[in-house]
């Protein structure tokens, strides 16, 4: 995602690209080498592998019946974002945000950074959506499939990716009316950067720490109560299970994302130099939770993993498997 640095351009010089270099007149010329080109391949396998992992997850709740529930429509929503931002946002970022949009303020790279925001946000907030859905099946199982239907889970979807959007188009007003700006507008800059930060990130991440932690308890609660009709090493298993993944759960969220966003929130709202290579390392990290989504929520599904198996296999182009029993 796109972040704002400093315009000292003394600071700038301290910083070496493998792949660029400036020249006299502050722009950045080709500086092709070895690192370049492995720099490059490492990033572009990493779009290569969030883009079949998520068109696998895709594939797979698209063809199997079995799969066709509110819940995963929420998963394949956050495959699609996930998806796009290994089209769209890592090549642009790879090319664009450690080059020319570091120090050019052109059309083109506001509008990479529009996608850049609205795919990320959209992909935060159907995590955020996900959580929502499981504190349902978990604590209150008994009203869940009347709570979330079909019809609940598209307005869900509908609003996580109009609220991206919208974030994504305020971005791009924002950076292109910033140059133009009087003293009298600079109130109004802060206030939309306070709120796109407040609804990209930090809100969704508060309702998924307050969410998974009431999951947990509950899942404690829950285990605990059929102690008597089972051993206390099965109960001890699946306590350890449930914190388990809620562990990697918020766990990676946090560590791909909250770094990039703090260090945003710092340069949003002082001059605080921050060197290039952290930028990029942060920006980079938080990207790579797209990469990480279908793993998380996927493949700790047996039925997930069953029918990763089946496409991957090719059996898919062999006969009819649409109705068969994931185990």
């Amino acid at each position: 995602m796109k972040m704002k640095i400093s315009n000292n351009r003394s600071d700038v010089f301290s910083d070496i690209h493998p792949c660029y270099k400036i020249d006299a007149s502050y722009l950045l010329s080709s500086n092709p080498s070895s690192l370049c080109a492995l720099f490059h391949i490492f990033l572009g396998s990493l779009s290569v592998v969030t883009v079949c992992g998520n068109l696998l997850v895709i594939i797979s709740i698209i063809y199997f019946k079995q799969l066709h529930t509110p819940t995963n429509s929420l998963v394949l929503s956050l495959a699609v974002t996930d998806l796009l931002v290994g089209v769209l946002v890592y090549p642009l970022t790879m090319e664009f945000s450690i080059s020319s949009c570091l120090y050019n303020n052109g059309l083109f790279c506001k509008v990479r950074g529009t996608f850049d925001v609205s795919l990320c946000t959209s992909s935060i907030l159907n995590l955020c959506c996900i959580s929502v859905d499981r504190y349902h099946a978990v604590c209150q199982p008994l009203t869940y499939r009347t709570k979330i239907n079909h019809h609940v889970v598209v307005t869900m979807i509908l609003v996580s990716w109009g609220v991206a959007v919208l974030i994504g188009l305020g971005f791009l007003v924002l950076g292109m009316t910033h140059n133009l700006c009087s003293e009298t507008c600079i109130i109004d800059i802060v206030t939309a950067n306070i709120m796109g930060l407040l609804f990209a990130f930090y809100l969704p991440m508060i309702v998924m720490l307050c969410i998974y932690l009431k999951i947990f308890l509950v899942a404690q609660r829950q285990a605990r109560s059929i102690q008597n009709t089972k051993s206390g090493a099965t109960v001890n298993k699946m306590e350890r299970k449930a914190t388990k993944t809620l562990a990697i759960v918020m766990g990676v969220f946090l560590m791909c994302w909250l770094p990039f966003y703090l260090c945003t929130t710092i340069l949003s709202f002082s001059h605080v130099y921050v060197p290039l290579v952290l930028l990029e390392l942060l920006n980079w990290l938080a990207l790579s939770n797209s990469l990480l989504n279908p793993f998380i929520y996927a493949f700790f599904y047996r039925w997930f993993r069953s029918a990763f198996r089946i496409v991957i296999s090719g059996k898919i182009l062999q006969g009819d498997f649409t109705n068969s029993k994931l185990l």
